[in-house]
């Protein structure tokens, strides 16, 4: 009934397996891969022929995590997977962007690609599997594309690339010095296609060494695919590139150019239009029969190509004129907004970012349900893209595939700068509304929250820059890379290579290619241009802030206190009594972990110093020798007992209250009275001993020194 076929190898520290032929058989071509005992089974379906008058490539591709996989019900009233978590979003983008170019070119029939996790082993991370079962899917699906790719994920600890670490080595970098690396490499069997990371400040050629170590140690993979595919792949579907070469040759006879003299005005808004009313002229001259060319579109597409890219590459001259290493002017502005804790406004030529930090304490950590467990978050980036920011009208609702990729890009690259959760304890929450855009607004969200959290007074390790690097490779191997692209340049070039860091090194790249020719070289000189970039847009920062900033007085102030384990249950207290107390007395939040860790936070410094008093009572030991201050509680023939350390009593005898014989304590004491008393010591049976006479009730100071003094 199944006509299965099975392959198998030993890769890093698991088996890989690649399995077809048992499973959705309607399908055109479905794989599942298994690593480990982490199991993704990819569906590949498109369509035999493409929309009438479609002019553009419709690839989807669906990652999503069934709880199940891990032995897990989802939580929530539904107890339904339900929308795309941000893991499955970034994970489908993740295959999207390796896969996408790969198509034959002129290939616009509709392509769904899902990819469903059926196994988690809690050690394997399924995106890169996934990607893997995708490939492989499509490789055996009879569809024009020319791959296999493969992935794979690398660390770094100790100088060494690690090949796929667990996902717990991998979980929460900033508090694991030894991992300084999160990178994910995809790519074909000649040339590296995608890569995404989190970096706390490698050098440039340790992020070109583990990018080249991570497309080494994917071919055998590839030819694992390869394997698979000369069993079970099915015939290729009978499909030829169309050939506009007439129409293209008419539309650069007749625009050329006029889409040259448009490609010469710098301003963005002018050029745009510029170029649609040169696209208008070209077709008011063409015939009807032109016009209904299914391939015009691309002829015109094609035709804005040859123009820039030919300028770039032979010339040295870009659409606004600047050399192919010159990042625009720069403005940087901080503190404009009165009630935020912190915000900035960053302007890179026609990009801009207004970047607001908010502080908040342990009650707004960002609580994340995945598939290898729960944990929380102390720092969210949240991304905003309104049409407004490109002069168009458009969708307006909730964040798409595009902003939860450039806010993720942009949290990887800021949150390793951050200090420890013991150094500062806030939860920090920055927006990025993008006000303006043309060119890399993820990396103006990194310039700018990077601004914008010292504004808020967080101590950062050290400023953040980020800068969008460009190529341009003809043909003939002639190419330029470009720092800073504008929009036009990303979308008519072959490269899109973002890297954001510090002076010392990189914190995140991601790079994209459009072709399969990029070279290890060109990366490195990429990388390189990327650095001197970086460090220009650091020293423009480096001008809106001129001293050190201060707190806003609107931001919750929050002090640590470390109490010994086992006094937890004492400050919590019955059914959490006394830390309800607490809380009610002083005004203030307090949070305690199952560390012993106490988080007290309040806009009011004397509301944290209260609760830090009532707990401080609570968890300390009185010491020896030491006065303090306490009232009396009760009367008695021999003494008064007086509570002097939070709810702790002690006896002053009555021959320690006075230097003189007093018939009954009453004859000085009260109930309720507050007296100064020297802890004296404790008796055989722990009981307090305390005593007055020695202490000056005035001042608190201790008579017999002062008499030894004088």
């Amino acid at each position: 009934m199944f006509q299965t076929v099975k392959k198998e190898m030993e890769w890093g520290h698991d088996t890989l397996t690649l399995e077809t032929g048992k499973i959705a058989r309607q399908a055109d071509g479905c794989v599942i891969a298994t690593y480990g005992e982490t199991s993704v089974m990819a569906a590949v379906t498109y369509a035999k022929a493409p929309k009438p008058g479609q002019d553009f490539f419709p690839l989807t591709v669906h990652y999503n995590e069934k709880y199940y996989a891990a032995g897990k019900i989802p939580g929530g009233f539904f107890k339904r997977e339900a929308r795309p978590t941000e893991k499955e979003t970034l994970t489908s983008r993740l295959i999207d962007r390796p896969i996408r170019p790969l198509f034959v070119e002129g290939f616009k029939n509709e392509v769904l690609v899902i990819c469903t996790v059926l196994s988690h082993d809690l050690e394997n991370d399924p995106d890169v599997v996934a990607m893997i079962a995708a490939s492989a899917a499509l490789t055996i699906s009879g569809a024009p594309f020319m791959g296999p790719i493969a992935g794979a994920r690398v660390g770094f600890v100790d100088g060494e690339y690690i090949l796929n670490p667990s996902v717990d080595d991998m979980q929460d970098l900033r508090s694991d010095p030894e991992q300084r690396l999160d990178l994910v490499v995809a790519g074909t069997k000649d040339a590296v296609m995608m890569v995404e990371s989190e970096a706390y400040e490698l050098s440039e050629a340790e992020m070109l060494g583990a990018v080249k170590f991570g497309h080494d140690q994917m071919q055998p993979v590839l030819d694992l695919i390869i394997s698979l595919a000369e069993e079970a792949a099915k015939e290729p579907m009978d499909f030829q590139a169309p050939d506009y070469s007439a129409i293209l040759a008419r539309v650069t006879d007749l625009g050329e150019q006029k889409m040259r003299d448009a490609y010469a005005i710098t301003d963005k808004q002018e050029r745009t239009s510029a170029v649609a009313a040169v696209k208008e002229a070209i077709k008011a001259e063409l015939s009807e029969e032109e016009l209904e060319d299914s391939n015009l579109g691309t002829a015109l597409k094609k035709l804005e190509s040859k123009v820039l890219r030919g300028d770039v590459v032979k010339n040295g001259k870009r659409i606004d004129g600047r050399a192919l290493d010159t990042v625009r002017p720069i403005v940087s502005e901080t503190g404009l907004l009165p009630r935020t804790h912190g915000s900035a406004l960053f302007t890179r030529g026609e990009t801009q970012g207004l970047v607001v930090t908010t502080l908040g304490t342990g009650d707004d950590e960002q609580f994340i349900d995945a598939l290898h467990g729960n944990f929380k978050s102390n720092f969210l980036l949240h991304y905003n893209f309104p049409p407004y920011s490109v002069g168009e009208v458009g969708r307006f609702g909730p964040p798409g595939r595009r902003e939860i990729g450039h806010g993720k890009l942009a949290w990887r690259a800021l949150q390793a700068v951050l200090p420890s959760a013991t150094d500062f304890p806030y939860t920090v929450r920055l927006v990025s509304e993008i006000t303006e855009s043309n060119g890399s607004s993820s990396m103006a969200t990194v310039c700018g929250g990077s601004l914008s959290m010292m504004d808020a007074g967080v101590p950062l390790k050290a400023p953040v820059a980020g800068v969008a690097m460009g190529l341009v490779l003809e043909d003939d191997g002639d190419y330029a890379v470009l720092t800073d692209i504008l929009g036009d340049e990303d979308h008519l070039g072959d490269m899109d290579f973002k890297v954001a860091g510090t002076e010392a090194g990189i914190t995140s790249l991601q790079m994209d290619i459009k072709v399969a020719g990029i070279t290890p070289e060109i990366m490195e000189k990429a990388l390189d241009q990327a650095k001197a970039g970086r460090v220009h847009i650091l020293g423009e920062m480096a001008k809106a802030l001129t001293s050190a900033n201060e707190f806003s007085q609107h931001a919750p102030r929050i002090e640590t206190m470390q109490i010994p384990t086992d006094k937890i249950r004492e400050v919590i207290g019955s059914g959490g009594k006394v830390i309800r107390e607490i809380v009610e007395t002083s005004g203030a939040k307090v949070d305690i972990n199952d560390d012993g860790i106490i988080k007290i936070a309040s806009a009011n410094g004397e509301a944290i110093q209260k609760a830090y008093d009532m707990i401080h009572s609570i968890v300390a030991e009185p010491e020896e020798g030491k006065i303090y201050k306490g009232k009396v509680v009760k009367i008695v023939d021999f003494g008064a007992f007086v509570n002097f350390f939070g709810k702790r009593d002690g006896l002053v005898h009555v021959s320690q209250i006075e230097n003189r014989r007093l018939n009954h304590p009453s004859d000085v004491l009260k109930e309720g009275q507050e007296v100064w008393v020297k802890l004296l010591g404790f008796d055989d049976r722990g009981k307090v001993r305390l005593a007055m006479k020695m202490v000056d009730q005035e001042t608190g100071q201790e008579a017999v020194k002062e008499a030894s003094e004088d």
